[in-house]
């Protein structure tokens, strides 16, 4: 009886650990057709699953929820899961919210970025993690007319590690190569506005005037860095009179990311003051507010 307990306990655990991913996710598509650079060798790797934990990403991707033209907003979000630079947590921190987006009019992209911090990387963040940031944000652009996309409207949000790489898409960027073969990289890839969800190492991160306007969120319980973190960011943005827009939330932690099924509180509700801001920001019309 007790060993039919303690089995029961380990599948119960293993269910609740290892969330599955969604069986409809759309088709993934390369941000470069001959192989991201200094992966060219590794491109052929499968990627590594554990429930809806990616890894072992060589061949960066981005997945389209793309709304149908007659609901399109013209509103583009690139989605940076998070994982701590080791794994991506595409469940609650990618397919999901970009489910959401995509219900309401919002072209929605998420990102498999390489993995700086995965064991035995060779990979870095500024040079590898942060290309396919950039490539992704040019790619939409130049596929901006299939999307039904004002160019105008491609923003960045990430989670945790993904948030970092929203932050430093905006701290740096350029407005492309006008001149080279490759139209993707004709394109700019700023970012257009961003959103920070409790990222780390906020204390790399640099503000000055110009700057895409930023919506924060983060949990007051989460790790000090994050949540004072958080607030102290802001207050450089105001300082620099870029628009921004911050909440910290009385009870909610770090990993919060968004599940259609999540007990209902403010926290869970902040993908509904996202859009709000995007649309007091002039970066949304016409959004679709009838749905749960």
């Amino acid at each position: 009886m007790k060993s039919c307990l303690v089995a029961a306990i380990v599948v119960l655990t293993s269910v609740t650990t290892f969330a599955e991913l969604p069986k409809d996710v759309p088709g993934a598509i390369p941000l470069w057709s001959q192989g991201a650079p200094g992966s060219e060798s590794r491109a052929s790797e499968a990627e590594e699953f554990v429930g809806e934990n990616c890894g072992n990403v060589h061949k960066p991707t981005l997945t389209p929820y793309v709304p149908a033209r007659e609901k399109a907003t013209g509103t583009a979000v690139i989605i940076c899961p998070g994982g701590g630079h080791s794994k991506l947590c595409l469940g609650h921190e990618g397919y999901a919210m970009a489910e959401w987006f995509r219900d309401r009019g919002i072209a929605a992209f998420v990102l498999k970025y390489r993995l700086a911090r995965e064991k035995g990387s060779t990979y870095t963040i500024q040079e590898h993690a942060m290309a396919d940031t950039r490539r992704v944000l040019r790619l939409i652009r130049s596929r901006a007319a299939e999307w039904h996309i004002k160019t105008d409207r491609v923003g960045i949000l990430g989670f945790s590690a993904g948030g970092e790489l929203a932050a430093y898409a905006a701290m740096k960027h350029d407005a492309g190569q006008k001149n080279s073969a490759d139209v993707i990289e004709q394109q700019s890839c700023r970012p257009d506005f961003q959103a920070l969800i409790y990222p780390g190492s906020s204390g790399s991160f640099t503000v000055e005037a110009g700057m895409p306007p930023v919506f924060i969120a983060a949990g007051i319980n989460d790790r000090l860095d994050i949540s004072e973190g958080m607030a102290s960011l802001y207050l450089k943005y105001k300082a620099a009179k870029v628009p921004a827009e911050l909440h910290l939330f009385a009870n909610a932690g770090h990993g919060f990311g968004y599940r259609h099924n999540a007990k209902p509180s403010a926290a869970a509700r902040w993908p509904e003051r996202f859009t709000e801001w995007l649309s007091d920001s002039g970066l949304l019309t016409e959004v679709e507010t009838k749905l749960p």
